[in-house]
């Protein structure tokens, strides 16, 4: 099976340009061997994380890299001052140039996990490289003629934004993501650019301006979406993204998230986010269809693997064990749970309204009351429904609310 047919397969590619020539070109077929293609994916150092929703794009070019391919991540260093407003109801905070320059060093940190870095294997870009030199007017005479303003408009990244306002800023946003292809197919010979489906037009535009400019074989290819199987995208929680950096989520909180993914969504994820082997998911797929009496257990199963695998790309083998450890330890009482989230407090009896508050379970006394009238709050696995209820630690206990949300609450 060929990289362009498992791309397919796994369910992963959204929309290309050229289809047949995008396949050649990865598959090294005929004149279009050039193995290794020098590929590209953009990424706006709009926060000092990135989420799982640029995991998948990781992931993808950590494929395409295991079939020899070339990836380069492009960090927009230059992009990030204007704002994509692609899936935006209003402007995007403008952020300062430190800012964005401590943000990518973030990214470079995260992304040297999943990709192999290593000199001549993948490298590094930063487009403000080249955009803080460009001289605006040559830079609409030369790029800026060969856009259309009303061709512009019906693109999906500005329709969207038309009827709260668009402002200028943004609106130049496609012509540079499009000029970053242009220069890395001059400088670095690439050929391909690579993103999200929501990035779709501004994509196709990259390439159309190679062609236009360049008379040059330049392509465009997107890839699913991570969305559930209602249509939302994927990595919300009550306690906010799901961010690749531990520190602002939690090895344990990550892997729960995708053990705790709806059965409807386990297959799709495997398929886009893993590397299991696509037959061994499509078996998977197949004996969850058949609906066996040993349903659960088999899609407990899935979830877990799934889970774990993903922790490791992200996490590393090590703390995906704990993680998963740390979860035994919580739903059927194996495992060892010195490896899930854990609060320390001073005293040895505390409110219990203030400990959900405190573990971090609960914003308010007002959320804390109504999660334990509704029968949501348990200590040590036993359901507690007085208020004004106060928990005693000598060693330590297991908060919980709801089915996923643990604490373990240690005494000083």
């Amino acid at each position: 099976m060929t990289i362009f047919q498992e791309l397919k397969r796994r369910g992963l590619i959204a929309q290309t340009s050229h289809g047949k020539e995008i396949e050649e070109l990865l598959d090294g077929v005929g004149t279009k061997q050039a193995v290794p293609v020098k590929f590209y994916i953009g990424f706006d150092a709009t926060a000092d994380s990135l989420h799982i929703g640029g995991l998948l794009q990781l992931i993808t070019m950590r494929r395409l890299q295991q079939a020899g391919h070339y990836p380069i991540a492009l960090l927009g260093t230059a992009t990030t001052l204007i704002g994509d407003p692609t899936g935006k109801d209003d402007i995007r905070q403008m952020l300062t140039p430190e800012t964005i320059a401590h943000n990518c060093e973030c990214f470079k940190e995260q992304m040297g996990r999943i990709i192999d870095m290593t000199p001549g294997k993948a490298e590094f870009v930063k487009n403000g490289d080249w955009f803080m030199d460009i001289k605006y007017l040559e830079f609409l005479r030369d790029v800026g003629r060969h856009f259309s303003v009303n061709k512009m408009l019906t693109a999906e990244c500005f329709k969207s934004r038309l009827e709260k306002g668009l402002s200028f800023l943004e609106f130049n946003y496609m012509l540079l993501q499009s000029y970053d292809f242009l220069h890395l197919y001059r400088t670095k010979g690439v050929k391909l650019q690579l993103g999200g489906n929501d990035q779709w037009s501004n994509i196709l535009s990259g390439a159309d301006l190679v062609r236009r400019v360049e008379q040059g074989e330049a392509y465009a290819m997107t890839f699913t979406l991570l969305l559930t199987s209602d249509g939302k995208k994927m990595g919300k929680t009550e306690k906010g993204a799901i961010w690749l950096d531990k520190n602002k989520c939690s090895v344990y909180d990550f892997f729960q998230y995708f053990r705790n993914i709806d059965d409807s969504d386990v297959i799709n994820v495997m398929k886009l986010m893993t590397f299991i082997p696509i037959e061994e998911i499509e078996q998977t797929e197949s004996d969850l269809l058949s609906k066996s009496d040993d349903y659960a257990a088999k899609i407990n199963a899935a979830k877990e693997l799934l889970a774990y695998e993903l922790t490791k790309i992200v996490h590393g083998e090590e703390e995906a064990i704990k993680a998963r450890d740390a979860a035994k330890a919580v739903f059927v009482g194996g495992g060892n749970n010195e490896n899930m989230p854990t609060i320390t407090v001073d005293s040895r009896e505390v409110s219990l309204l203030d400990l959900l508050i405190q573990a971090g379970l609960c914003k308010s006394k007002r959320e804390a009351r109504t999660a334990v009238e509704q029968g949501a709050v348990s200590v040590d696995r036993e359901k507690v429904t007085d208020v004004n209820a106060t928990i005693e630690i000598s060693d330590f206990v297991i908060l919980q609310k709801g089915k996923k949300s643990f604490v373990k609450v240690v005494k000083s």
